[in-house]
């Protein structure tokens, strides 16, 4: 499958509505994201592995995710547990020349793999940090948008302080992803969607 073919896949599976994440999609190559034993297979819809247990999420959750999440133009995002870079190289593209992304990744090699990965789509509107999701960037909080992409059986409290009133999260709890949505200082609403699998989100290196 090539990466058009994936696209008018995703697409035919009701995926990719929100034309802003179909254009990231075009702009942004899977294949320039996944390790390079595993190139053949970049745009196949399905998770790609990485090292210490990790993976590149399938396209069809990604965008589906970055669908729901609605981000948009001049946002500020945090990207929690980027990995390969690829949703933060994504998300850039999303929230354009003034939105600003914060990429959060604990482990340090896995840390290392999506920055270098970034490096070649010459990005400026990213930032990276080596932490954890559990206690999220509260020195450059608030954000307009949070995006989790490793499961936990709850939302952490501190990503949910750290999201602006009005903001939205985006967060798979077990075998669901759901949405948050910040309507008050400690007001939330939520909606989930089920029959998702994820990587655990990890506390400590």
């Amino acid at each position: 499958m090539g990466r058009l073919e994936l696209i008018k896949d995703l697409l035919n599976e009701r995926v990719l509505q929100n034309p802003r994440v179909l254009r990231a999609f075009k702009e942004i190559n899977r294949k320039d994201f996944v390790p390079a034993d595993l190139k053949n297979m970049a745009y196949e819809n399905h998770p790609l592995t990485l090292e210490s247990g990790q993976t590149i999420s399938q396209p069809y959750t990604v965008a589906f995710m970055l669908d729901l999440l609605e981000a948009g133009p001049g946002q500020k995002v945090l990207d929690v547990g980027f990995g390969s870079g690829w949703t933060t190289a994504l998300l850039s593209k999303i929230v354009g020349s003034k939105g600003k992304i914060f990429g959060l990744e604990l482990l340090p090699e896995i840390y290392n793999f999506g920055r270098n990965n970034l490096q070649k789509y010459k990005l400026k509107n990213i930032k990276l940090f080596l932490g954890s999701g559990w206690d999220g960037l509260p020195d450059f909080a608030p954000f307009e948008r949070i995006l989790v992409s490793a499961s936990a059986s709850k939302i952490p409290q501190a990503l949910k302080d750290q999201l602006k009133v009005g903001g939205r999260l985006v967060m798979p709890l077990a075998d669901k992803i759901t949405v948050l949505d910040k309507i008050g200082e400690d007001n939330f609403k939520t909606k989930d969607h089920w029959g998702f699998v994820f990587v655990p989100l990890i506390k400590h290196k």
